[in-house]
């Protein structure tokens, strides 16, 4: 039994190692096979190179066709084995490398080849990925008298207004020289002020040069920066060239948001205050909407009733038509300031027959806690039928420049 069992046992491991071996040996050819296989596969390749490349030349001959001659194609490298220069075009070629593992040489390629054939895949302009140009220093409007460059930041702990006077360019003084500096307010306050350096004899200034102003938190939105761009004589006398009003309460100033801005300068209205004040504002007609639109930009010179910092100061904005209200909108209430500056946009819906009979009314309100709103002036602007002189020239120069901002001073009153 003992050498029945033994027998048993050694047919079983014998057919075992056999299993084992005959397992290896297939392995081993199916690895063996796999690295001959390149060689077997490129044949049929070869016996279609004509058309391959003729379908390649048609190709590339079509892109040259839609006129994209300088957009860069993809690069794949050759795959084909044994192959010299193809010429495709005067200045296309594709090289093919000897031994399938090379590295493929630099250089531009214009195709690719893959076990079935070659073809040209695709291309890119170019032109779709260059990055936007700043204008900003060659742009300049008709009428321009200068550009003024700056930035402001916010630091929230020490209440702090960081304000850097980066540069001026294209500046038009009066004299062949000039030597400008800069002044910076930070209305309402108009008594202190903070002045840059004088560049000598230059119409491109580069400033660089930083200023604090000490403002808290609940005050900084309704404060606005004043820039006053000088020159200076021979005499020592200065000169305004222009001006620079920036709000800051449209602006998300945190010390984490250091913002860059430039203004084109603009020229202070150099005429008295009237005895009521004057007030600022544009007017846009857009006649494919049917849009009014009115932007309130500053105003100077009120007489408030009683100067105090509780006192606010707003503008409403009314659209008339046959002298019947149809819609108001207001500003929002600067305190304590007679020269206030909002820079806010109102747009109200006016069909183009209507223009002959809408005007607009803007009021000048001051309003006190706990009492009556008082009128400090009003201006209305509109056609022949309620308006004459400045105010009916703004009205019709804004009807014969459609989409465009006509901006104007006008002088206010306590007629109603």
């Amino acid at each position: 039994t003992e050498q029945a069992v033994a027998v048993a046992g050694g047919i079983i491991g014998g057919i075992l190692l056999f299993v084992l071996l005959g397992i290896t040996a297939y392995l081993l050819w199916k690895k063996f096979c796999r690295l001959f296989s390149y060689e077997k596969l490129t044949n049929p390749v070869k016996t279609n190179e004509n058309a391959i490349f003729q379908d390649q030349a048609n190709s590339e001959t079509h892109l040259k066709s839609t006129s994209r001659s300088r957009s860069v194609p993809f690069i794949i490298p050759p795959t084909l084995h044994g192959r010299d220069w193809i010429h495709l075009t005067n200045e296309e070629q594709v090289q093919e490398d000897r031994d399938p593992f090379m590295t493929p040489q630099s250089g531009p390629r214009s195709s690719f080849h893959s076990l079935a054939g070659a073809y040209v895949v695709g291309t890119i302009n170019p032109d779709l990925y260059k990055f936007p140009e700043d204008k900003s220093e060659t742009d300049f409007p008709a009428g321009s008298i200068g550009r003024l460059w700056f930035s402001i930041e916010y630091e929230q702990e020490s209440e702090r207004l960081l304000v850097s006077l980066i540069k001026v360019r294209k500046l038009q003084p009066h004299a062949d020289s000039c030597s400008p500096f800069v002044k910076i307010y930070l209305l309402p306050d108009e008594r202190s002020y903070l002045q840059s350096k004088t560049k000598r004899k230059t119409l491109n200034p580069q400033f660089d040069e930083n200023f604090v102003f000490q403002v808290s938190s609940k005050m900084l939105l309704q404060r606005t920066l004043k820039f006053l761009v000088y020159h200076v004589d021979k005499q020592k006398k200065h000169h305004l060239l222009g001006q620079v009003i920036f709000p800051l309460k449209n602006e998300a100033l945190t010390e984490d948001n250091k913002l860059v801005i430039w203004r084109d300068l603009e020229k202070e209205n150099l005429e008295p205050p009237s005895e009521h004040g004057d007030i600022q504002f544009s007017l846009s007609y857009n006649d494919y909407l049917g849009r009014l639109t009115v932007v309130v930009l500053r105003a100077r010179g009120l007489k408030l009733q009683e100067e105090s910092p509780a006192a606010g100061v707003y503008v409403k904005v009314s659209l008339m038509n046959h002298n019947k209200f149809i819609k108001s909108k207001k500003t929002a209430a600067l305190l304590g300031t007679s020269n206030p500056v909002y820079n806010e946009t109102f747009s109200f819906k006016a069909d183009q027959t209507e223009l002959d009979t809408a005007s607009l009314s803007l009021s000048v309100l001051q309003s006190n806690k706990g009492e009556k709103t008082l009128l400090l002036g009003r201006v209305v602007v509109g056609p022949f039928m309620y308006t004459r002189g400045r105010e009916l020239e703004h009205w019709n120069e804004m009807i014969s420049k459609p989409k465009e901002l006509v901006k104007r001073w006008h002088a206010l009153c306590h007629s109603t």
